[in-house]
């Protein structure tokens, strides 16, 4: 035989098994949660420990558990209900442990709470159950179901592994099972660690029943009758009967061998429940529900009627006794020995809805009904805070009676004995639930109270006497009384007769008309308000100062300190009694009372509020630690996540998220588990947002302000909802407001369809279209006044990609693919099917002008938005200068002969400073941002290397046009290397409209505002030099030549064919012809050299090459700083 008992539960439960194993001369042990130490459950045994944790989990730590048993010296384990009374792997750590657990074998609990193994094992022993799929099934399966069914027909949706009503729904409307499904799994998979779920024909009127089994583990099992369980809030019940009653002979001996048999088939060990369902619409139908491997909570019915002690029976058939040595197989089981109501009595109140409201708090009064037949099990005792992290039930009222009329009316009777105060119950409820229901088979079903629950909350529980005596005083209240948690009752009011409420009852009375207790003095209410708060109970001794009670009035609250020490002998008023200036509160018998009062609290600085304590784990929820799969996803993708991204680009510990916390939906009814799911599986909507700093370390702090958003691919693909919108127009507008650069992650698919997990939709709409969503505009609405950054890796479709087409600049990834609408919306319009991969990969926006840096992952990505940023931001203190002789040797003597210009960029350039845009585009020019002494500087250059040996095609002059704009936008001077033969002519060449895009570059050039220095490096011809000056070399700050300079109005060649053409025509020999044209040629080359140039001041000067950025230098440090501004320097930057 065990000796020693450890109860690893709480409350009533724990304190009912304590009992019986003190009886039988067990030791004992309790155990706790570090926040239930004050559980009355820990009083009832011979030691109690701490588990060190706090809340359920602290119950659910099986580890710790077996560890605490094993230091304790525990043989046996009794899990109670719920928490791990029917967890497998709890069971089998007890047998690992070599310790006895008190309940079924694990390979019991394994198969009893998979509720659709459960219901296979019924199915093969003969037992009716209702039509369904016993395994855990997936949405598209249960909808599928449901179609199968019969016209009219629902499903209940019910936990695979779960128990007491949670993870159970029904489900009239196929529309609403994908809400419903939702809403079950998440309720499982916190509730019992597992969201799998199972599907059944629901049956809209059915009693519930259920057959308490007993059995030895030998496959002898008996049953210890019935008990009707009907009566039940959202699927959990609060009124138990046993035996049920009205239940014809036959159908009950066909129910009750049914449940012995299931449990025989099991070799079920212990005592157990067999749940059944009972179609009221099919007489004698009747269907296996579940059953549950554990004590249940109405157990105390059966022992009332049968005079057995569970517990007890339990315990010795753990210890290996068998039916037949307990003296209980079924034919020595007695019958029912008349009737047993058990009522649960829970802190909450009820909903118009049929939904229960939790509450608790500080109990003033716990005295429990008593007498013959009257028993609670409970836990309560006044002084007792109760805790919301628990059930809220606090104790159950069980009453035997004669018959059930008998032990109805006990019932109502042992409820208005129970006084309990302080706290919200359901006492009112049960009392109105037993006096207005008529106990009959024909009336009760499990849907009655969700049915009626509007007609039982209008009747008035007053009507039940309290049986007890409750502290009154003549006190004169101000206006009516009425439910203080009401918020509909003040407009019930009337006065007498239904006419305007009396003077007399807005007005306070004249005087007080209440008397102290002897040897008291009365704390008055210095205001009218009211009572929010009585912190003192009768018998506390209290110090001068100290609070006794607070009342609110017109939104604040009033503390009101006793004026001197001693002993509180009465409290006339209640917590929500509105009361006039100068009514007694308390009454206070003055007595000397050790010490002073103090209202400083020492507080522990680092110590977290159970509300910050709430917010931190909501903001946990949205972390990549938190969101494993999603994380683990992203990664083996070989990508990183919108967070690593903003964390990589921001300096550390600056950056500052905004709505980390949003989701895609969100419903006011929401659980705390289901807005626990929602945070993680639409975490920020899937936009990730805020505001950071960047380059700190080379430009300051005060010049490193960005805005950081990212849109996150692991929610909803990164797709565009509402929230969405509401949060990027949020902080574009943070951006125009106070001038912030912005960073845009842009991988999406574009617009949503849906929102999110359980979005559900409804019959009400704000919008067809979603045609006033104002977020593109909002962004467009920054062009020129803030740099805006566009960052992609991956897909990026329609309404992202809208955004990062809208952006100053585009880096993208080598993996990439951009385009205006998706492979669905390409398919949809008939364009053909496409992958993503091949709507607009990179070797298509690259060329095309599109994308103006590649990259090869997001981590070269963040670096280059970074760098690109940095020339926003100003100048930096440290550079380093290259070698500028080697500027000497780079353009060749030979005019003919190729160079690169890129050489040219980065030996002028701070080192390591060179930041080139849309490289594979436009191939004529380059445009790239540089350094010089740390300053920025913009550069358009000729690319003599190129398929038009410099000359300015259409792509190339947008190319140049723009990043003059751009540069002018934000006050970053340009310079120009020119290499520049003309404008590109030809027949094909007029086929890019060229005359409109050259056109863009002396409309760009002619209205810059920033500095602009001009350097040729060679060629400088007509139309193409001007466009890249400008318009004019006298416009430039200064515009210099390298000796391989040359300069004319146009190609040489072509301007001696056109001004010497009667020349040449009148020589006939055409190699005289040819050879008198190369002479004039040649000549003409000789003018155009750049020392000539010098000479007629065509320019500032002619100059040695390794001077150029000495030129450039004294430009930058000589012209002067921009005027700072409030607004826009140019409305918008053109995005192309």
């Amino acid at each position: 035989m065990t000796e020693h008992l450890l109860v690893a539960n709480r409350g009533e439960i724990a304190i009912r098994i304590l009992r019986t194993a003190s009886d039988l001369g067990r030791q004992t042990t309790a155990i706790h949660a570090t926040d239930d130490a004050a559980s009355l459950h820990t009083r009832h045994a011979d030691q109690s420990i701490d588990l060190g944790g706090e809340g359920v989990a602290a119950y659910l730590d099986i580890e710790r558990i077996i560890e605490v048993a094993k230091e304790a010296g525990a043989d046996a384990i009794h899990p109670g209900y719920g928490f791990l009374s029917e967890s497998a792997a709890f069971a089998s750590a007890c047998e690992a442990a070599d310790i006895r657990y008190v309940g079924p074998r694990s390979e019991t609990l394994e198969q009893f709470g998979d509720k659709a193994a459960a219901r296979a094992l019924a199915e093969s022993c003969n037992v009716p159950v209702l039509p369904g799929i016993s395994r855990a099934v997936t949405e598209a399966e249960a909808i599928a179901f449901f179609g199968s069914l019969p016209k009219e027909s629902g499903v209940m949706l019910k936990a695979i592994a779960g128990g007491g009503g949670r993870g159970m729904r029904p489900v009239i409307d196929v529309d609403d099972l994908s809400e419903s499904f939702t809403r079950a799994t998440s309720e499982a998979e916190q509730a019992f660690g597992s969201g799998d779920v199972y599907v059944e024909e629901l049956l809209p009127r059915a009693r519930h029943v259920e057959v308490q089994i007993i059995g030895d583990g030998t496959g002898a099992v008996s049953h210890l009758w019935d008990r009707e369980c009907s009566l039940q809030r959202q699927r959990q019940k609060i009124v138990e009967i046993a035996p049920a009653f009205g239940l014809p002979d036959a159908l009950r001996a066909e129910i009750l061998d049914a449940a012995v048999r299931i449990g025989s088939t099991a070799n079920y060990r212990g005592v157990g429940t067999i749940e059944f369902l009972i179609d009221e619409n099919t007489e004698g139908r009747f269907v296996f529900m579940e059953a549950n491997a554990r004590l249940q909570v109405e157990h105390t019915v059966t022992e009332m009627i049968t005079g057995f002690d569970l517990v007890s029976l339990q315990l010795k058939i753990a210890d290996g006794a068998t039916l037949g040595q307990l003296g209980i197989e079924q034919a020595r089981i007695p019958t029912a020995n008349g009737a047993a109501i058990q009522c649960r009595i829970n802190l909450e109140s009820m909903n118009p809805d049929g939904t229960s409201r939790p509450g608790g708090g500080y109990l003033t009064a716990y005295e429990p009904a008593s007498g013959p037949g009257i028993r609670v099990d409970g836990y309560g005792y006044t002084g007792y805070t109760t805790s919301p992290f628990y059930d809220s039930l606090l104790a159950k009222l069980i009453v035997h009676g004669d018959n059930l009329d008998h032990a109805v009316r006990k019932s109502r009777r042992a409820l208005s004995e129970f006084k309990l105060e302080g706290v919200r119950s359901n006492i009112g409820f049960l009392q109105v639930l037993l006096s207005d229901t008529p106990i009959s088979g024909d009336v009760i079903h499990t849907r009655y109270v969700e049915e009626h629950i509007s007609d039982l909350l209008a009747i008035n529980s007053d009507d039940e006497p309290a049986r007890f005596f409750s502290p009154e005083r003549d006190i004169r209240k101000a206006g009516a009384e009425v439910d203080p948690d009401d918020p509909l009752a003040v407009l019930n009011v009337q006065g007498s007769g239904g006419a305007t409420p009396t003077p007399a009852a807005a007005s306070p009375p004249p005087q007080a008309m209440i008397q102290s207790p002897p040897g008291t003095e009365p704390v008055l209410a210095p205001i009218q308000g009211m009572i929010i708060d009585l912190p003192v109970a009768m018998g506390d001794e209290v110090l001068e100062g100290q609070p006794v009670a607070v009342l609110e009035a017109l939104k604040m609250e009033h503390v009101i300190k006793a004026e001197k020490s001693g002993i509180i002998r009465e409290l006339p008023l209640s917590v929500g009694d509105t009361i006039f200036e100068d009514t007694p509160i308390a009454f206070l018998e003055p007595a000397e009372v050790a010490g002073e009062y103090s209202a400083e609290n020492t507080v522990d600085l680092d110590s977290i509020r159970d509300d910050v304590a709430e917010i931190n784990h909501f903001h946990n929820l949205t972390t990549d630690e938190a969101r494993v799969e999603a994380t683990a996803k992203r990664h083996n993708a070989g990508k990183r996540t919108a967070r690593e991204n903003i964390n990589d680009l921001c300096d550390d510990g600056t950056f500052f998220e905004y709505g980390p916390m949003v989701t895609a939906t969100r419903y006011r009814n929401d659980t705390i588990p289901e807005l626990e799911e929602r945070i993680i599986k639409t975490a920020a909507d899937a936009m990730v947002m805020g505001v950071g700093k960047v380059n700190s370390d080379l430009v300051g702090p005060e010049n490193a302000r960005c805005v950081a958003m990212s849109y996150d691919y692991t929610v909803l693909a990164g797709t565009q909802g509402g929230k969405n919108h509401q949060k990027q127009d949020r902080m574009f507008n943070v951006a125009e407001k106070y001038k912030l650069p912005v960073v845009l992650y842009t991988e999406g698919g574009g617009g949503r369809t849906h929102g999110g997990p359980r979005s559900a939709g409804g019959p009400s709409a704000s919008s067809v279209g979603g045609l006033n969503t104002r977020t593109w505009r909002e962004l467009g609405k920054l062009s020129g006044l803030v740099p805006i950054v566009g960052v992609n890796s991956g897909y990026c479709f329609a309404g992202n990609v809208v955004l990062l087409g809208a952006c100053d600049v585009i880096i993208a990834t080598e993996d990439s693919s951009l385009g205006v609408g998706g492979p669905a919306l390409i398919e949809g319009g008939g364009l053909g099917v496409f992958a993503p991969s091949e709507v607009g990969p990179v070797s298509i926006q690259e060329p095309n002008g599109v994308i103006d840096v590649v990259v090869k992952d997001e981590i070269e990505a963040t670096d280059v938005a970074r760098r690109y940023l940095s020339y926003f931001q100003g100048r930096v203190n440290t550079w380093q200068a290259s070698d500028q002789r080697r500027l000497r040797h780079i353009v060749p003597e030979n005019r003919r002969a190729i160079y690169s210009i890129r050489e040219v960029i980065e030996t002028l350039a701070d080192a390591g400073s060179v930041l080139e845009l849309r490289p594979r585009f436009g191939l004529a020019m380059v445009t790239a941002f540089i350094r010089v002494e740390g300053r920025p500087v913009g550069v358009i250059a000729n690319n003599s290397n190129s398929p038009t040996g410099g000359a300015i095609d259409a792509d190339a002059a947008d190319k140049a046009s723009r990043f003059m704009q751009l540069c002018d936008a934000f006050d970053i001077p340009v310079l120009s290397l020119i290499d520049c033969p003309g404008n590109m002519v030809g027949p094909e060449a007029e086929k890019e409209a060229l005359i409109r895009h050259c056109g863009r570059m002396y409309v760009a050039g002619a209205n810059l505002t920033v500095p602009f220095f001009a350097v040729i490096l060679r060629k400088s011809y007509g139309l193409g030099a001007l466009a890249m000056s400008t318009g004019s070399f006298d416009e430039t700050f200064f515009a210099i030549s390298w000796p391989t300079g040359e300069f004319a109005g146009m190609g040489l060649e072509g301007s001696i064919k056109l001004g010497r053409r009667a020349e040449l025509a009148a020589i006939e020999d055409i190699q005289q012809r040819k050879a008198r044209y190369e002479e004039l040629v040649a000549d003409a080359y000789a003018w155009s050299r750049a020392l000539n140039a010098g000479t007629v001041f065509e320019v500032d000067d002619v100059i040695d090459p390794a001077t150029t950025r000495d030129w450039l230098i004294m430009g930058l440090e000589s012209a002067p700083p921009p005027e700072p501004r409030a607004g826009k320097k140019h409305q918008w930057v053109d995005t192309w």
